[in-house]
């Protein structure tokens, strides 16, 4: 093990090296290509040797930044602009819970617990879709932290882990909550529901919605199945685990690297990100780029990415995909089991695109046969038609159609605990933005979370 940590440090700090290398040679570029005198010589090379320089510096300085939430004021009924505030409730050393305070607004009745995926990107990737919530909902999201920043003595996270952590923040928020999970967290919020079922009763969420998550990864194939059938665990972990280097505070720690990660994930759509990049170099030599502009928009959130613990990563590889141990009912946290059939009055909801190619259509609708002891009327399914993995949580897919029907839905059940009359629920149009260069990008879900 000596010599594997010492060969994992190497590895992370050459991908350090190569990616603060690209930062810097980004930055040599554009400060050459705009010296004033090359002004004085008409030819387009300089230009787009600037042009190169300021989309390689950004891109490569993007990947070690943690974005900023920036959620805009939220439009009032008053005519206002509500400000609002990002607060932590609950923080722990791997994930905080933290609220969306609207300031000069009262608290609205739809309270709901957004469980964003840990997964290579931060919490920050889910930031239209709880800008599309925030006029209708009190809003709460899961903030987990990068690995390579959390000390080796704050111990281990896995998936038991990250389920006692759910377990904590919904127990928090109170039964009244309607929790949200979507795509990696989807199968851990359901064992977590479960738990709560058998456990505390009196703290179960009130619904239970489901987005584009691996509750059975055999029902149907995509390339992240095959992938996890192929390689041994073995395999898996001498590929791609490895030990933080000396410059971050988690030291030492075992983890699957933010940047390893990245070139996963851009492998799997190669052709439309190097099209992307190409004509974003374009438009800043020509001088029709801007700060704000879509590319710049996607590219800086896709781009930060963050390290996952190793045995978090390896765990959810070998029980949630190779041993199915959700989608057979066998999950265990601590020794006890989670048996999903223990729920009985929590409204489950599922949702899948239908060309998603990360959870295929068939993944996570299995969620409500396993849910055998909620009544019929208590389970609902929505598949939407030629959506990918991305746009059923904050494309256009998820703000026109799918995010009316999850607040109907919370509506319905809010309303048969309260004996009352479903609240109307109000439209926000166009208030989550495209986020993707392009809607290859945008709506075909290369985002693997």
């Amino acid at each position: 093990m000596p010599i594997k940590g010492a060969k994992g440090i190497i590895s992370y700090d050459a991908m350090e090296t190569i990616r603060n290398t690209n930062e810097w040679l980004g930055a040599t570029a554009r400060a050459i290509g705009s010296y004033p005198a090359f002004a004085l010589i008409p030819h387009p090379a300089f230009k787009l040797m600037s042009a190169w320089g300021r989309v390689t510096e950004r891109s490569f300085a993007r990947m070690v930044i943690k974005p900023d939430w920036e959620i805009p004021a939220i439009a009032g009924e008053d005519g206002q602009d509500h400000i609002v505030y990002v607060e932590p409730k609950l923080k722990r050393p791997f994930g905080d819970l933290i609220h969306f305070r609207v300031a000069r607004r009262e608290p609205q009745p739809r309270k709901v617990l957004l469980i964003a995926p840990m997964s290579g990107h931060y919490a920050t990737l889910m930031r239209s879709t709880v800008t599309s919530l925030l006029p209708d909902c009190e809003v709460y999201v899961t903030d987990w932290h990068n690995a390579r920043d959390i000390p080796v003595s704050e111990g281990k996270f896995d998936v038991e882990d990250y389920t006692r952590y759910l377990i904590e923040f919904i127990k928090h928020l109170g039964p009244d909550t309607n929790v949200i999970a979507v795509c990696q967290p989807a199968p851990l919020a359901l064992a977590a529901t479960a738990i709560l079922a058998e456990e505390a009763p009196e703290s179960q969420p009130l619904t239970l919605t489901l987005i584009g998550g691996p509750i059975d990864p055999d029902a149907a194939a995509t390339d992240v199945t095959d992938f996890g059938n192929r390689v041994t665990m073995g395999e898996l972990e001498h590929l791609v685990i490895q030990s933080v280097g000396f410059k971050y505070r988690g030291a030492g720690r075992m983890v699957y690297p933010g940047l390893a990660q990245l070139s996963s994930f851009i492998s799997m759509n190669a052709e439309t990100h190097t099209r992307a990049f190409v004509n974003k170099i374009f438009d800043e030599g020509r001088g029709t780029g801007s700060e704000g502009d879509k590319h710049n928009r996607f590219y800086d959130e896709y781009l930060a990415v963050m390290d996952m613990t190793a045995e978090f990563y390896l765990s959810t590889v070998e029980r949630i995909f190779k041993n199915l141990e959700i989608a057979q009912n066998r999950f265990e946290v601590e020794g006890k089991k989670a048996d999903i059939s223990k729920i009985t009055n929590v409204a489950v909801m599922t949702v899948e695109g239908g060309k998603d190619d990360i959870s295929a259509p068939g993944q996570c609708v299995a969620a409500l046969d396993l849910c055998s002891g909620v009544p019929d009327e208590l389970k609902k399914q929505h598949l939407e038609p030629g959506a990918g993995h991305y746009g059923i949580f904050a494309g256009k897919s998820w703000r026109l159609n799918i995010r009316p029907l999850v607040l109907d839905f919370i509506d319905e059940h809010m309303a048969r605990k309260d004996n009352s009359t479903p609240r109307k629920r109000r439209a926000i149009g166009g208030a989550a933005a495209d986020c993707g260069p392009d809607e290859s990008v945008g709506e075909n879900g290369k985002i693997a979370v």
